[in-house]
């Protein structure tokens, strides 16, 4: 698969990590809605301002948030490229899965 050749092994799991717990992905959502701070995101989960900071790193090393400074504060932005990229990559998956099923349906009917 070509889309999945284009992207290091590495830089792969650290998206595919990002995306794997129900916290960063709803922080990403946010992320995309709006342009919340930091303390803002943390207001809205039980966990400490830390957690949510973790939070936030793990998506910003993965490339799907970045933070900027506003004042005192660090806003949370989407990194839409980044973001277009994973969902190529998903959709690259499906395509894969779809043929496999396809072929799966095949070998039955030839069974029948």
């Amino acid at each position: 698969m070509v889309a999945l050749r284009e992207e290091s092994e590495e830089s792969l799991n650290r998206l595919f990590r990002a995306l794997a717990d129900g916290t960063r992905r709803d922080i990403l959502a946010r992320a995309i809605a709006e342009a919340p701070s930091v303390s803002e995101l943390a207001a809205r989960y039980e966990m400490s301002f830390a957690a949510v900071q973790k939070h936030v790193a793990v998506l910003q090393r993965a490339g799907l948030v970045r933070k900027r400074a506003n004042g005192r504060e660090q806003l949370v932005s989407t990194d839409r490229e980044r973001l277009q990229r994973a969902s190529e990559l998903l959709d690259s998956y499906e395509v894969l899965w779809r043929q496999r099923v396809a072929q799966l349906d095949d070998v039955l009917r030839e069974g029948e």
